[in-house]
């Protein structure tokens, strides 16, 4: 008499994240860095541009014309547009410099990247304050009062370049990711489909498709 054999269950199949998965983890990290490296360097070279912005900005912006009786300083056109009007010159220069930054980047990384995306809305604002910043600090004097005293009364001089409109500080951030985005949903790189036939599971073959 033989004794009766044991049946032999087929192994189970490693559990995702478990030990299949453990070796990815060194890949990951590294793969993440790398990541946060680009996107840094996208946003220091993205905020060094708003040195241009404030160039640009000083130079296009309209003058808004202020005038003195010797005791107030007053606009001397009420109705004028140019205190809006540096605003909007603000907001067109930073969109269009956004623009040009997501093509710069788009053509150097094609391959994208969260990384990336962040670099741009990074830089994008801190362009924006640099720009800001330094339009008002090479502009007129925005000491009003004593500006126009130094000009005497009666005389016609620029008021200072201000940006009330914080909000256009994020055009530059904006404008760049719209753009990016566009770009690499028109031009990105494709993953290509698993054309593989599917293989035996350890229960069996696959059930038809």
């Amino acid at each position: 008499m033989t004794a009766p054999l044991t049946p032999h269950e087929p192994p189970f199949p490693p559990f995702p994240g478990g030990e299949a998965d453990s070796g990815d983890a060194p890949a990951k990290r590294e793969r993440f860095v790398r990541e946060l490296r680009g996107g840094a360097l996208v946003a220091l070279l993205v905020a060094v541009g708003g040195i241009a912005l404030g160039l640009l900005w000083l130079w296009l912006s309209p003058r808004i014309p202020m005038i003195s009786d010797g005791q107030a300083v007053y606009l001397k056109d009420t109705e004028g547009e140019e205190a809006i009007g540096g605003d909007g010159t603000f907001v067109l220069i930073a969109a269009g410099l956004g623009i040009l930054s997501a093509l710069l980047v788009f053509w150097r990384r094609r391959s994208g990247g969260i990384g990336v995306v962040l670099g741009l809305a990074v830089g994008g604002v801190l362009a924006s304050v640099i720009g800001w910043r330094i339009g008002v600090w090479l502009g007129p004097p925005t000491d009003i009062v004593a500006h126009a005293k130094q000009v005497g009364p009666k005389v016609v001089f620029d008021g200072p370049l201000e940006l009330r409109a914080k909000s256009a500080l994020v055009a530059w951030s904006a404008a760049a990711m719209l753009a990016h985005l566009s770009l690499t949903a028109a031009f990105g790189p494709r993953d290509q489909p698993d054309e593989q036939p599917p293989t035996a599971g350890p229960w069996g073959p696959p059930p038809p498709q």
